[in-house]
Parts: structure tokens; C-alpha cells; sequence
């Protein structure tokens, strides 16, 4: 029987915007929301869509990723006949190559979808947290006959400048794309959700493949010049639910501490489109008599003996007594020991912070060696770093992966520093 539907997840992206957070792992991999990595989200949205036909296009070291998605039976998806592969770069018979670009990596799988033979191909990004049915996208795309339909969202016009911008008639038909303008002719946005006639993707893939001047990007290459086409239907799909991009400290930061209001704009709670996740096998979180926890996401396997507030505290953390965190971000299996201050900073997985450490006080001053990335005066702790006792650290700093006590130099950062390896 021909599938209607084969889901092609781009999960490869470095996502340098997020500085050390991406050092180690792809950006898909990077933990969300106290228990969730930001892939759990598409992934989740094909399950709830009763889309089941799914390869995951990783590059970028994906250690950490592959072992997430494993065979997908976290989100349902190790059944027979169908389920969730796994699509690395791999060594061909003349020469191996990365992929160039989202369009090259689909078309070096062509083969895959061959495999599959689909009607249409919805071709998606692993980096985005939203809730969506792709059915319904589906229904607007068969409807309008599109050969590509392209999915979007308003933005604000002081972001739109970051996203790919479309204008549209008034059928929704598009007729203008431009890849992160400097001037904005719309609030579109395209959300890197793009559905195909696979017959039509065939063609584009190879007509790009053949183009020696190509970036081999849908955003850059393919969708301007197929809406430069008169003969292709090229329409966008306005989705007017929550989605963020959380490409930059500011937005991901942003996006994981609005979970604490008491009604946040995406709701985790929501029995009818549960967002699932690779949980992992520990105790409940213990919170002690003598702690203060105020609007804060808590997750299993935790301790917290001290202040917390506007936090969102991954699995397994430890918070000491007498200490203070305030609108931070710790991820898993950190350590916070006794009578610290913390406020404005995103903790990495297993990092230690001795006794008696203050983070995030001080004047904001820009970061000294990546000004764009680390800013807003939140200070950016990698993974599997020990802070030494007493020192205290500025707002807008960053300590990059691996840092040990015997790595400082001094015990205190001023506001703005760098502790790089």
C-alpha cells in the first residue's frame, strides 16, 4: 500500500547562537523545561498527528541525541511496519560527505524515501518547541493542490529580521520569500515546516544538486526559486498557536522560565497532547521542611533544601541549605552546595557549585569575548564544571565545558568574563 505520509526530521544543526550549551551536543539534544530535550517536541507532535514513517537526520555530534531517540518507543514509534531511523552522513563508495545544507541531506537520502514512496514528505526542524497537528496542515496542503506548502506564524517585527519572511496573496499563496532580511516586508515567518508533493521534492532536490552556486538550503535556494516558478503552487499554512525558536541564550532562557507563570502560554499539562520524553529511572523529588520553593518547575530525583524561586530545576539536582537560586535555569544532576546565590543563570548537566559561590551579581557589562551570544546579564555555566568555594561570578559570563576548580585562576569573574578551555 502507497503511505500518504513520510516525516523527514532536520536534527543535524550545531546551533552556535547558544554558545556552550551546543558545544557538546546537537541543539536538539539541549534539555528544556526540567525533563524534556527540545527534540521531544516534533517528535511528540508526529505521534499525536498519527504519523509513524519518521527518519531523524543527525550530523552534528549526535552522541547524545541517538541515544535520546534510541528506536523511538518513548514516543510510540517502535511498531512494526513503520517507526523512527536514524539518518547520519555516511561513506559512499567514491567519497563520504557531510551534509551541506537541510536540502543536501534530504537528498542524499533520497533512496530512503524511495523506500517508502510517499505522496507527500513533510520535512520538519528538530529545534523549535511548539504543539501542532501536522493532519491539518496535510488537509490545507491536498486541498490547495500545493506542491509545497510552507508552514508560519506572525512575529513580532524586532524579531522578524531572525527568520525566513514570506508574503503572501490574499489565497495564501506566496509570492515573495526572503532568508532573514534586514528589512522585513512581512510579520510571516516561515517555521521551517515544509510540506511536499514527493514527486515535486524529487525534482527540486536534483535541479539544486546540479547548481554548482548552491548552498544547498531549502530557506536560501530552493523555496525562492520555486515561488520565482509560475508553474508551482507554493502556499503557507498560518499556524496561530505557541512557537518559539529558541536559537539564542535570551529566547531559550525566555522560553523555559515563562513555564513558571501560573498560566504559561504553552501548557505542559495538557492530558490531550502530552508532550513525552526518554525519562529516566529515579526517585521522587524531596523537598525539605526548612526550604522555600515558589514558581518553579521540580524535577524527579531532586533535594532542595534551600531558596527557590522562578526556577526550572532539572532531574536530580541538588540545592543546598542556606542557599539562594532566582530565576535560573539548573539542568540535570547539578550540584548546588550550602550558602550560595545564584540568580540568572543557566547551570550545565553534573556541574558542581561549591559552598559559599555567588553567580549572577554585579553591573551588567557586555561579554568580553562573544558580545552577541552571552547576554542580557545571564551567565551561562557548562557541564561538568566545579566552581571553587567562595568565588563569586558577574552576570553576561561564561565557563565554558570541563572547567575545574584548578582552572580558576582567581576567585572572582567580573561581570562580562570569559573562563574558556
Amino acid at each position: 500500500m502507497r503511505k500518504k505520509l513520510l516525516a523527514l526530521i532536520l536534527a543535524g544543526g550545531q546551533g552556535t547562537r547558544l554558545g556552550i550549551l551546543t558545544k557538546a551536543i546537537a541543539k536538539p539534544a539541549v534539555p528544556f523545561g526540567g525533563k524534556y530535550r527540545i527534540i521531544d517536541f516534533v517528535l511528540s507532535n508526529c505521534m499525536h498527528s498519527g504519523i509513524y514513517d519518521i527518519g531523524v537526520f543527525t550530523q552534528y555530534k549526535p552522541r547524545v541525541l541517538n541515544k535520546h531517540i534510541g528506536i523511538g518507543d518513548a514516543w510510540d514509534l517502535d511498531r512494526k511496519g513503520s517507526g523512527i531511523v536514524i539518518l547520519q552522513p555516511y561513506t559512499a563508495e567514491k567519497a563520504g560527505k557531510w551534509y551541506r545544507g537541510t536540502a543536501d541531506a534530504i537528498y542524499q537520502n533520497l533512496d530512503f524515501i524511495e523506500e517508502h514512496s510517499p505522496e507527500h514528505c513533510l520535512i520538519l526542524s528538530g529545534d523549535h518547541i511548539y504543539k501542532m497537528n501536522y493532519s491539518y496542515l496535510l488537509e490545507e496542503h491536498i486541498a490547495n493542490d500545493a506542491d509545497v506548502t510552507v508552514g508560519v506564524v506572525r512575529v513580532p517585527s524586532s524579531e522578524a529580521s531572525r527568520f525566513g519572511i514570506l508574503s503572501t496573496d490574499s489565497n495564501g499563496k506566496i509570492i515573495d520569500f526572503e532568508e532573514k532580511p534586514a528589512k522585513p516586508k512581512s510579520d510571516l515567518a516561515s517555521m521551517g515546516i515544509y510540506m511536499f508533493k514527493t514527486r515535486v521534492l524529487k525534482e527540486v532536490l536534483v535541479e539544486d544538486a546540479s547548481m554548482k552556486d548552491s548552498t544547498r538550503d531549502f530557506g536560501k535556494d530552493i523555496l525562492p526559486r520555486m515561488i520565482k516558478k509560475e508553474d508551482m503552487k507554493c502556499y503557507a499554512y498560518l499556524f496561530k498557536g505557541f512557537w518559539k525558536d529558541v536559537g539564542t541564550i535570551s529566547s531559550y532562557f525566555d522560553t523555559n522560565l515563562s513555564l513558571t507563570s501560573p498560566v504559561p502560554e504553552l501548557n505542559l499539562y495538557d492530558k490531550g497532547w502530552q508532550i513525552y520524553t526518554r525519562s529516566l529511572d529515579i526517585f521522587p523529588a524531596y523537598v525539605d521542611s526548612k526550604a522555600y520553593l515558589k514558581n518553579s518547575l521540580v524535577g524527579d530525583g531532586c533535594e532542595i533544601y534551600g531558596f527557590v524561586e522562578n526556577c526550572v530545576i532539572s532531574q536530580g539536582v541538588y540545592i543546598g541549605e542556606g542557599t539562594t537560586v532566582k530565576h535560573s535555569i539548573i539542568h540535570n544532576f547539578a550540584r548546588i552546595d550550602s550558602n550560595c546565590y545564584i540568580e540568572r543563570a543557566i547551570i550545565g548537566e553534573r556541574s558542581i557549585v561549591s559552598p559559599e559561590v555567588e553567580i549572577g551579581k554585579g553591573k551588567e557589562r557586555p561579554n568580553e569575548c562573544f558580545p552577541s551570544i552571552y547576554t542580557d546579564g545571564i551567565t551561562v555555566i557548562g557541564t561538568d564544571v566545579h566552581i571553587p568555594q567562595g568565588t563569586k561570578i558577574g552576570r553576561n559570563c561564561v565557563v565554558d565545558n570541563d572547567i575545574q576548580e584548578g582552572d580558576f585562576r582567581s576567585t572572582r569573574l567580573v561581570s562580562g568574563s570569559c573562563l574558556m578551555k
